[in-house]
C-alpha cells in the first residue's frame, strides 16, 4: 500500500484473532458475514453507503409507497459474542494484499485475516446525448430512490429507458404516484433475457392495463432539453415529451478495487470454484464476480456464493459450480417465472420446447436431450419452485411428463406437499434459493420464528412472498399430534381388520353333512324365515354405517357428539356388519352378482379398518415420513373404502329383487 508508511496502523491482534473483512454491506455481503459469525469467526463489514444495510431488491415497493425505509433494512449481525461489527459510510479505496490491510477514504486502516469483496454492481448509463440534463435519474441505490421520491412530487410525464425487471418496477412505482409513464425497450419485448416472445407479449398487455405506455423495438437516440429534460427522440423518428427520465439499462460489476489491487478481472472479478481470486486470502461474491465466464445479476446465486465462501474460509469442503438464473416475482403486478438461460435457449440448436396455454396463463419448458434446461411462465405456476430445482439439477423429463404438461400445464402430479414435508433440495424461497434442508438446519440451531429463519438463511428477506410458507414450515415441522381417542381407534380398527379378513382367511363355513336339529348353522342358513331376517338385519347395519359415514357432511349433527367418538361407533358398526355377514352367508359369497356384492362388501370392511389404523397411527407414521399433513396416510385406504362402498347399495337392491323373484 503506497500510503501505509504515512498512516498509523491500529494495534493488530494475533493473526488467529484477525477478522474476516467484508467490503460491501448489501444483502450478499451481510449474508456471508452472518454465515461467518454463525461459524464463530470475527467479522468486520465495511459499507460505503451511509445507511444501515438494506435490501436493494425492495427499493421498488419503497418507491411505490408500499413500505418505509425501516421496513427494508437488513437485520443486524447476530453475534452474542460481540465479535461482529458493521461500519457504514466506510468507502474502501485501497487494498494492501502483502500487509493484509484495507484503507478507507477517511484514512483508517483495517487488518484482515481473509478479505471478501462483495462490492456488487453499479447502474450502467449508456452514452446517450443529454444524459447529464437535470431530471435524469438512475434507479439502483437508496440515494437514487430518495431522489426519485422527491422528484415524484413534481413529475408529470416520466420516461423509463429499459424494459428489464428494474425498469418495469420503476415505471410501476412512478405510475402509482400519479405520473404518466412510458417505457422504452430496444428489444422486441420487455424482460428479453427472462422471457420469450409470447410471454413478453402477455406481460406487455398487462403493463398496458396499468396505464403504462410501452414501446419496444426502438432505442433512445437523444434526451433533449435546454437546461432540463424536455423529452426523448427515438430511433424510429418519434418523440416522447417528458419532464423526468429514469435510466434502467442494466448494471456493471464494481471491479475497480480488484483492478487497483492487481487481481484478475474481465467483466467481473474472476474467481475459482472456491470463490477465491488469484490471492487465496481474497474472496469475492455476488454481482461483482465472474465465474467460469458468467456473471450473476440475481441475489439467489449471490446468497449461494456467500454460503460457500464462508464454508471454505472456515475449512469446510464446498464448491460453487454455477447456478441456473431464476426469477419468480410479481413484476408490475403480474406473476412472472423464468429459469435457465431463456434468451439463449430459444435459439439454441438441439433444444426442444413445449407450450401450455390457459386462461391468461402461459407456460413453456425447454428440453435438451430429455433434460429440463429452462422454463418460463406468465400468470403463476404452483410448481415453479419444483421446476426451478429441476432446471438447476438438469433432471430428466420423461415422455409421459411432457404429455401431462401439454395437457394440463403441470409436469408432475400435484403432490401438494406441506413445506415441512418437502425434500431437503426443494427451494422454498425463490429469491434467495434457500432450500427446505437449509431451513431445517437453521431450525435445529434455534431459529423458531420467521425473522429468525430470515436472519439465519435470508429466506423471506427479498420480496417477502414466501413468508407464509415459512410460517407453515415452522408449524408443520413440529411433531405431529395424535388424533383424539387414538388408542381406542387403533384397538377397534385392529379387531375390525382381523374380523373383516376372516372371509379371506377361513373361507366359507360349510353346512352340516347331516341334519342336526340343534345346529345353529342349520337354523341360520336352512330356515328361510331366519335367512330373510338376518338379511334385513345386515341391510339395517349397512344403512346405519353409511349414515354414520355421511354424518360429518352435515354440520347440524355436531350436536350429536364429537366426530372422533362417532368414528369409533362407525368402526363398531363395521364389526357388527362382519357378524351379520357371517350370520347371513357363512362367508359363502356365492357366484356372479352375489359374488360381486360379497367382494365389494368385504373390501369395504377391510379398507375401512385399514383407514382406521392409519388414522389412529397418523402421528407415528408421519413422524417416520410416511404421509404428510396435506396427504395423510389414511387418504389412500379411505378413498378405496369409499370407492368400494359405492356399488354396494345397487348390488344389494339387485340381490333382494332376485331373491324374491326366484
Amino acid at each position: 500500500m503506497s500510503h501505509a508508511e504515512s498512516l498509523s496502523v491500529p494495534p493488530q491482534p494475533a493473526s488467529g484473532d484477525l477478522p474476516v473483512v467484508v467490503i460491501g454491506g448489501g444483502p450478499v455481503g451481510m449474508r456471508v458475514a452472518q454465515e461467518l459469525v454463525r461459524r464463530g469467526r470475527p467479522v468486520l463489514v465495511l459499507s460505503a453507503e451511509p445507511h444501515q444495510p438494506y435490501n436493494r431488491v425492495r427499493l421498488t415497493p419503497l418507491l411505490g409507497g408500499d413500505v418505509q425505509f425501516g421496513d427494508i433494512t437488513l437485520p443486524p449481525l447476530n453475534d452474542p459474542a460481540g465479535r461482529a461489527t458493521c461500519l457504514t459510510g466506510k468507502r474502501v479505496v485501497d487494498i494492501d494484499r502483502d500487509e493484509h490491510l484495507v484503507r478507507t477514504a477517511d484514512g483508517a486502516l483495517y487488518p484482515y485475516a481473509q478479505l471478501i469483496l462483495a462490492t456488487g454492481s453499479r447502474a450502467f448509463v449508456p452514452g446517450i446525448p443529454g444524459r447529464d440534463l437535470a431530471g435524469v435519474f438512475t434507479f439502483r441505490t437508496a440515494e437514487d430512490t430518495s431522489a426519485l421520491l422527491a422528484r415524484s412530487i413534481s413529475a408529470r410525464r416520466v420516461a423509463v429507458i429499459g424494459g428489464g425487471l428494474l425498469g418495469l418496477e420503476a415505471a410501476r412505482g412512478m405510475r402509482r404516484r400519479g405520473a404518466q409513464v412510458s417505457v422504452i425497450e430496444h428489444e422486441t419485448h420487455p424482460m428479453p433475457r427472462q422471457l420469450d416472445g409470447e410471454a413478453g407479449a402477455l406481460l406487455t398487455a398487462k403493463i398496458a392495463d396499468l396505464g403504462v405506455d410501452i414501446r419496444c423495438s426502438t432505442a433512445v437516440r437523444e434526451i433533449y432539453g435546454t437546461h432540463k429534460v424536455e423529452g426523448l427522440r427515438l430511433s424510429d423518428g418519434s418523440e416522447i415529451p417528458c419532464d423526468t427520465v429514469i435510466i434502467c439499462t442494466g448494471v456493471r460489476a464494481n471491479t475497480q478495487l480488484a483492478q487497483d489491487a492487481g487481481l484478475p478481472f474481465h467483466n467481473g472479478i474472476i474467481v475459482n470454484d472456491l470463490l477465491q481470486t488469484r490471492d487465496p486470502d481474497v474472496y469475492a461474491v455476488g454481482e461483482c464476480i465472474e465465474h467460469n465466464g458468467r456473471l450473476y445479476g440475481l441475489v439467489g446465486p449471490g446468497f449461494a456464493q456467500a454460503d460457500i465462501a464462508a464454508a471454505v474460509i472456515c475449512g469446510e469442503d464446498a464448491r460453487f459450480l454455477g447456478a441456473a438464473p431464476a426469477t419468480k416475482l410479481k413484476v408490475i403486478g403480474a406473476e412472472v417465472f423464468s429459469a435457465g438461460e431463456v434468451e439463449q435457449l430459444d435459439q439454441q440448436v438441439g433444444v426442444v420446447s413445449h407450450i401450455w396455454r390457459g386462461d391468461g396463463v402461459y407456460r413453456r419448458i425447454f428440453l435438451h436431450r430429455g433434460r429440463l434446461v429452462g422454463a418460463v411462465a406468465i400468470g403463476g405456476w404452483d410448481q415453479a419452485s419444483r421446476v426451478q430445482d429441476a432446471v438447476q439439477e438438469g433432471r430428466v423429463v420423461y415422455p409421459w411428463m411432457v404429455h401431462r404438461f401439454r395437457r394440463t400445464g403441470a409436469l408432475w402430479i400435484d403432490e401438494d406437499l406441506a413445506p415441512s414435508d418437502m425434500p431437503d433440495t426443494a427451494i422454498l424461497c425463490n429469491c434467495t434459493g434457500v432450500t427446505a434442508g437449509q431451513l431445517r438446519g437453521a431450525k435445529a440451531r434455534g431459529a423458531d420464528s420467521v425473522p429468525d429463519l430470515s436472519m439465519e438463511t435470508g429466506a423471506g428477506s427479498v420480496c417477502g412472498t414466501c413468508q407464509p410458507l415459512l410460517e407453515e414450515f415452522l408449524d408443520g415441522d413440529a411433531p405431529p399430534n395424535p388424533v383424539a381417542l387414538w388408542k381406542a381407534l387403533l384397538g377397534f380398527s385392529g379387531v375390525a381388520l382381523l374380523a373383516a379378513a376372516l372371509p379371506l382367511l377361513i373361507g366359507n363355513v360349510p353346512l352340516p353333512e347331516s341334519f342336526e336339529a340343534d345346529s345353529l348353522r342349520q337354523w341360520l342358513w336352512r330356515d328361510n324365515i331366519v335367512k330373510q331376517w338376518s338379511g334385513f338385519i345386515l341391510l339395517g347395519i349397512t344403512a346405519t354405517a353409511l349414515l354414520i359415514g355421511l354424518r360429518k357432511r352435515f354440520r347440524w349433527t355436531d350436536r350429536l357428539g364429537i366426530y372422533d367418538g362417532w368414528r369409533l361407533v362407525h368402526i363398531g358398526v363395521g364389526l357388527l356388519a362382519v357378524a351379520g355377514l357371517y350370520a347371513h352367508t357363512g362367508f359363502s359369497l356365492g357366484h356372479n352378482l352375489n359374488f360381486a356384492l360379497g367382494a365389494f362388501y368385504v373390501a369395504t370392511l377391510i379398507f375401512g379398518a385399514i383407514a382406521g389404523l392409519a388414522t389412529g397411527g397418523d402421528h407415528e407414521l408421519r413422524a417416520r415420513h410416511i404421509g404428510t399433513s396435506r396427504k395423510p396416510p389414511r387418504r389412500l385406504p379411505t378413498w378405496i373404502h369409499i370407492l368400494a362402498v359405492w356399488p354396494v347399495p345397487v348390488l344389494i337392491l339387485v340381490h333382494v329383487l332376485t331373491s324374491y323373484a326366484f
